[in-house]
């Protein structure tokens, strides 16, 4: 059984992200971490914080505090909020960390070895009103191919099309507004991709048939287009330090890598972070190095994010020249929108994800986005939408259904599982039909379509209120004790499945739903199909509790108060 390394797109250090961040990467990577886990793989999930380049820069400058510090104070607050939405990473890191600067530094050196790093003059934007050569990202614009007035020297964030401070039309300081700007002749480094643009097209061929169709065709279109020369250093006081064994000119003027180059490397770090914890019982290279063979890498990320993993990291791998892993399988996600309107982090655009925690616990959020994730296309993001889907699918299939068959069977049977009759016609009918629905999860959380699985999911529940609606024990106890104890003793043994099942979406709900039942030796971590027919995993007698209401229905005050603080359309 194959090993399983997971990644996500590393969330940047500056600010708190939006819920389009967390549907995009963090979310569905660990909704498939959890699952893998409870079906008995073995399962590493690495992320962390990319702290290197210019906003990190910016924000520090904002604050009037150390870069640094800025860097440690906002991991500490990102890593919070993830902890409330119940991310299981295995490490969550820091890109700043010594095992990034040291695994970044020997690739750099290789890839110099290797003939693909090559030192260039270059004209570069310098502020006299800074007393500085600019960085792209400090430097602003606007786009010359989408006209969007707000894009960044390095990408613009309305059209994604990459670009150069150069291109910028109306260029303007972001440090200090300055318009006066002036181009100096400056020395970076360039990592020669277009030596390695046959090499990168050959492993794409080998892959893409396998990658979501989002995924390829950005890759494809990067390679059509040829792989560019581009520069992988920066004149910033935060980042990783060109080594001065190596590039002592360049390192005596203080370059830094630029992120992009450093920012995937750090999965590697971050893995290795992982190990020295305990470097006694974790070996960080059995899963990078030489791991072709007994590891199975998948990559969560938002389209924007695609050709720096599809393309660029796998360039820098390539051309190291030694066996690193490389990804197998890329997940990517088109955009949640909020109201139509994009979400963004900059323009404080939509809702984030502290403030979503402080609205609703972590569950709501996870079922709502994970069931209405953006694969084929993007999704729009509407509290009327996410109202309707938490009363519906969370208030009413499930919740209702665990309420209303414990609450029921305490009242009248005790509280205890009651035993009942033997299972008959309507129970071997739902065993069926629960092993069909539940063979259907499986199938699309293997395939990782992510929203069919929820749909899956959800119908799992439906059956549950379908059975419960065609034996009507609030009825059947009338003339048949012992079939509406049955009645109730099949529907609490859905509600334990569905608290095993439910586990990696809403992991907090099932853990609810699993404490209601005093089982002994309650150690399953899933079950299958074939052993779901039976429903018999929970045996009369058993002890339970009525938990509190799992979710609370949304009312029309809740919708008013909602729109009200995050408005109905997009600003």
């Amino acid at each position: 059984m194959a090993r399983h390394l997971i990644t996500s797109a590393l969330p940047y250090i500056n600010g708190i992200k939006h819920l389009g961040n967390m549907v995009g990467s963090m979310l569905p990577a660990d909704v498939y971490a959890r699952y893998l886990r409870r079906r008995g793989h073995e399962v590493l999930y690495i992320c962390a914080t990319d702290e290197h380049g210019t906003p990190a820069e910016l924000a520090a400058k904002e604050r009037g505090i150390p870069v640094a510090e800025f860097c440690a104070q906002a991991h500490d607050a990102q890593k919070a909020v993830y902890d409330g939405f119940a991310l299981a990473f295995d490490y969550f890191g820091r890109s700043s960390s010594p095992e990034n600067v040291e695994i970044t530094q020997h690739f750099a050196r290789r890839l110099q070895e290797n003939g693909f790093i090559e030192e260039r003059s270059i004209r570069q934007v310098y502020s006299p009103a800074d007393g500085r050569f600019l960085p792209d990202r400090y430097v602003e614009g606007t786009c010359p191919h989408c006209g969007y007035d707000k894009a960044r020297g390095d990408q613009c964030e309305n059209c994604t099309r990459v670009l150069d401070p150069t291109d910028l039309i109306d260029p303007r300081s972001a440090i200090s507004g300055s318009t006066d700007l002036e181009v100096r002749e400056t020395k970076h480094l360039f990592l020669l991709q277009s030596k390695l643009q046959h090499e990168v097209e050959e492993w794409v061929a080998r892959h893409e048939a396998d990658w979501p169709q989002l995924a390829s065709s950005i890759a494809r279109k990067w390679l059509t287009e040829g792989l560019h020369d581009r520069a992988i250093t920066r004149d910033l006081d935060w980042g990783v330090p060109v080594p001065a064994d190596t590039w002592p000119e360049l390192a005596a003027e203080g370059k830094v890598f630029y992120v992009w180059f450093d920012a995937p490397i750090e999965y590697i770090g971050a893995t290795k972070e992982w190990a020295d914890e305990d470097p006694a019982g974790r070996d960080w290279k059995s899963w990078w190095y030489e791991a072709d063979d007994t590891v199975r890498y998948t990559e969560f990320m938002a389209k924007d994010n695609v050709p720096f993993h599809t393309v660029m990291f796998p360039a820098t791998e390539l051309g190291v020249r030694e066996p690193w892993k490389k990804v197998d399988y890329v997940k990517a996600f088109n955009w949640l929108t909020y109201y139509g309107g994009k979400f963004s982090t900059s323009q404080k655009r939509g809702v984030f994800t502290d403030q979503a925690l402080e609205i609703l616990p972590a569950d709501y959020w996870r079922y709502f986005l994970i069931a209405n994730a953006p694969e084929s296309d993007d999704s729009s993001f509407t509290w009327e939408h996410f109202t309707a889907t938490v009363n519906k699918d969370l208030a009413d299939t499930l919740g209702n259904f665990v309420n209303r068959v414990l609450s029921f069977s305490k009242k009248r049977f005790g509280a205890e599982v009651p035993a009942g009759g033997a299972p008959g016609e309507a129970e071997a009918r739902l065993g069926e039909e629960i092993a069909r629905l539940l063979a259907e999860y499986e199938e699309q959380m293997e395939a990782l379509q992510f929203r069919k699985a929820a749909a899956a999911l959800r119908a799992l529940w439906s059956a549950g209120n379908s059975y419960l609606e065609e034996k009507a024990p609030w009825l059947e106890i009338k003339t048949d004790q012992d079939g509406a104890a049955l009645t109730l003793r099949t529907a609490m043994n859905l509600i334990h499945l569905y608290a095993v099942v439910s586990e990696p979406l809403i992991p907090t709900t099932a853990k609810a739903m699993r404490a209601a039942f005093a089982l002994a030796d309650d150690t399953a971590t899933w079950v299958t199909p074939e052993e779901a027919k039976s429903l018999d995993s929970l045996p009369a007698g058993t002890p339970f509790t009525v938990p509190p209401v799992l979710f609370a229905k949304l009312t029309e005050d809740d919708l008013a108060a909602y729109k009200e603080r995050f408005g109905g359309e997009p600003q």
